[in-house]
C-alpha cells in the first residue's frame, strides 16, 4: 500500500467545520465513580468496573469500595488487550502501532498537506490552529500519528485525559492486598520483525481512515466526551446509556487489521482472541474463586452483544449496579 499521489494545495478553510470555544465544563474534585456489576456463579461472585475514556483531568476517584472488594478477591481480571511482540519492545494494544513504527513521519519526508486530501486538510488547519497553536513538528507526521497528536491536544485544553484514573488504582490495591492479576492478552510475535516493520513503516495503514475519524470525533463529540466523563464520575449510568458513543480507536484498529499486511501479519482477530481469553479467565474464576474483580470497558458492559451479554448467554447471573 503505497501513499498516494500529492494531493491539490489545500483549499481556504472557508466552510469547515465550526469549532465553538466552549469551557471545559467537566467536574472536579473527590467523585464516587458508578457502582459495579456482579456475575454469579453459585455462590461466587465477580465483580466488574465499568471504565471510560477520557476521563474528567482534575477529578479525585473516591475508590474505596473497590478497593474493599479488591482486598477479599482471590484474582484481579484484567481488561483484554493485544501486545506486540517485535525486536524493538513489546507494544500493547493497536492503538500503539504508532509505537512501532520507527518512522513517526511520512515516507520521502513529504508534508502533511500532500498526503491527505484538501478537504481534510483544510479541517485539520481549522482543528490544529483550535488547539495545538502553531506547532510545526506535527506537519510532518503521518496522519495516524497526526491525528493522535491532535486528539490528546483536545482533550487536554477541554479538561479531560485519557489514562491514569482506574489502573493505578486496581494495580495498586491488587498488589497491598497480595491479589494476582490476571492478563487478558493476546500476544503476536512478529516472526521477521525488521521485515514486517520496514513493511508497516512503507505503508499508509489507513492512515486517512483514521485522521478522517479522529477528526470528526474532535469536532462533533467532545461535549459528549465531557458529559460521558461527568457521568461516569458520578456513578449515573442512566445518563452513560442514553448518550452516544462512537470508538474512533476501534475503527481504526478495525480499518488496521482488514488490510492485507495485517492479515499477512497475523492482525486480523486479534480483539477477538483477546476477548476469548477475558471469558476463559472469568470462567476459570467463577468455578475456582469465592470473590473476583475485573475491569471492562463500559461499552462491553452496556452494548447488547458485549462479553456482559455473553456472560448472561452462558447461564451466570447478572446484576447491574
Amino acid at each position: 500500500m503505497g501513499i498516494p499521489a500529492a494531493a491539490q494545495p489545500a483549499a481556504p478553510t472557508t466552510g469547515a467545520p465550526d469549532i465553538r470555544d466552549l469551557e471545559a465544563m467537566v467536574v472536579s474534585g473527590t467523585r464516587p465513580g458508578p457502582g459495579m456489576w456482579k456475575v454469579t456463579k453459585a455462590d461466587h461472585v465477580l465483580h466488574i468496573l465499568g471504565t471510560v475514556s477520557p476521563l474528567p483531568r482534575r477529578m479525585d476517584w473516591n475508590s474505596a469500595a473497590v478497593e474493599a472488594v479488591i482486598a477479599r478477591s482471590q484474582a484481579v481480571i484484567e481488561a483484554p488487550y493485544v501486545a506486540v511482540n517485535s525486536d524493538i519492545g513489546m507494544f500493547r494494544g493497536l492503538a500503539l502501532v504508532p509505537a512501532m513504527l520507527r518512522a513517526r513521519n511520512n515516507p520521502a519526508k513529504r508534508p502533511l498537506r500532500e498526503v491527505v486530501s484538501a478537504d481534510l486538510y483544510a479541517r485539520w488547519e481549522v482543528l490544529k490552529a483550535r488547539y495545538m497553536g502553531h506547532d510545526r513538528g506535527v506537519e510532518k507526521r503521518r496522519p495516524l500519528v497526526a491525528a493522535q497528536e491532535l486528539y490528546e491536544a483536545a482533550l487536554k485544553k477541554s479538561g479531560l485525559r485519557m489514562t491514569g484514573v482506574v489502573a493505578p488504582v486496581v494495580r495498586k490495591a491488587a498488589k497491598d492486598a497480595g491479589v494476582p492479576l490476571v492478563e487478558s492478552k493476546v500476544v503476536l510475535t512478529l516472526e521477521d520483525p525488521k521485515a514486517a516493520l520496514k513493511e508497516l513503516n512503507d505503508s499508509d495503514l489507513a492512515d486517512r481512515e483514521c485522521f478522517a475519524g479522529t477528526m470528526a470525533r474532535i469536532e462533533t463529540d467532545l461535549d459528549n466526551m465531557r458529559a460521558r466523563a461527568n457521568a461516569w464520575a458520578d456513578g449515573d449510568l442512566e445518563a452513560l446509556r442514553a448518550l452516544p458513543y462512537e470508538d474512533h480507536y476501534r475503527s481504526c484498529a478495525e480499518a488496521l487489521t482488514t488490510s492485507a499486511i495485517a492479515r499477512r501479519l497475523g492482525f486480523d482477530d486479534l480483539r477477538a482472541r483477546a476477548d476469548a481469553a477475558w471469558l476463559a479467565n472469568v470462567d476459570k474464576a467463577l468455578a475456582d474463586n469465592a470473590v473476583s474483580f475485573a475491569v471492562l470497558p463500559m461499552s462491553q458492559l452496556m452494548a447488547d452483544d458485549g462479553l456482559l451479554a455473553q456472560l448472561r448467554a452462558r447461564g451466570y447471573d447478572v446484576q447491574a449496579p
